[in-house]
């Protein structure tokens, strides 16, 4: 698994950038600085692009749930990149878990995607 973050300077907004498979290790990785993020400016915006994804382990599918219910209402804006229709199907998945505005963008669609998680 590869996990990119990239906070964007001077904004809520994260840029999160998954290939392979999520692991529970990943996980460990990466909460910690979005919990500080939240921590340091309050309700967040997530960029998450999607590349030869393949899922979660069970461990991380559990991480995955915690974080959400923990963060219900902390997510602003969730926008997911991806190259297939199971990831697009992962935008309405998301929906209940969170009180974010929640939408799936196509690869070639990344400008837009970087756009809409922007937008006032």
């Amino acid at each position: 698994m590869s996990v990119t973050i990239q906070p964007y300077a001077d904004s809520n907004v994260i840029e999160i950038h998954l290939t392979g498979k999520l692991s529970h290790e990943d996980y460990q990785q990466f909460v910690p600085l979005l919990d500080e993020r939240i921590s340091s400016r309050g309700k967040i915006r997530l960029l998450v692009v999607l590349h030869d994804f393949h899922g979660w382990t069970v461990g991380a599918l559990w991480d995955d749930l915690k974080f959400d219910l923990h963060h219900f209402r902390d997510i602003e804006r969730l926008a997911l990149v991806g190259e297939s229709k199971w990831e697009q199907g992962m935008a309405a998945f998301c929906k209940p878990f969170t009180t974010a505005k929640v939408k799936y963008f196509d690869q070639s669609q990344v400008d837009q995607a970087d756009i809409w998680i922007k937008a006032a």
